[in-house]
């Protein structure tokens, strides 16, 4: 049970509607964790630019997604793996692919390396050792990757923590959390 409703339509001001009906242009439908933002419009808003911001950087749609699953999975956010798991699919990502990144892995040796970096920071809050930085930059990341793998980290991070806090009701095809080998 949600313990943080979702908003509808007619339960915000008009501002708050025209930015949820883009989003519903965009991509089809307004996901309940956008309508439950919907509540501190200046979350959703913040939210949605620095998504915005992150798309036009040097991580493919596809790490993106990598890096949602990972770090979905680090905080156990079912919404987010839920929603990622499908997103991933449309970004590219097997059933399989989504279950590497899901344990920070991916059988692409750059997509590996946002993968585990991506898992790394979320499981340490940031705190990651000479050696997985190193081991990012040898597999070819450089500071601007780096940087933009950071940001998706926090992005999700911030998204993972809505929903726990929340309970978002998902609106996505369900996904278990625990992993199943």
């Amino acid at each position: 049970m949600n313990r943080i409703p979702h908003l509808a339509l007619d339960q915000v001001s008009p501002e708050v509607a025209t930015t949820l009906n883009a989003v519903k242009a965009k991509i089809g439908m307004i996901p309940n964790l956008f309508s439950t933002f919907a509540h501190a419009p200046v979350v959703l808003d913040a939210y949605l630019g620095f998504e915005g911001q992150i798309a036009k950087g040097k991580l493919s749609a596809k790490q993106r997604e990598i890096i949602a699953l990972a770090v979905g999975q680090v905080n156990g956010c079912h919404y987010c793996l839920s929603a990622h798991t499908l997103m991933g699919k449309g970004a590219g990502l097997s059933l399989e692919d989504t279950h590497h990144a899901r344990n920070g892995k991916a059988t692409d040796a750059k997509d590996n390396a946002v993968a585990q970096l991506a898992h790394q920071i979320a499981k340490e809050r940031g705190h990651i050792t000479d050696a997985n930085l190193k081991a990012a930059h040898d597999a070819g990341l450089d500071n601007e990757l780096i940087a933009e793998v950071v940001s998706g980290v926090a992005l999700n991070t911030l998204t993972n923590f809505m929903n726990n806090v929340a309970k978002t009701k998902i609106d996505f095809p369900e996904v278990k959390v625990e992993l199943t080998a």
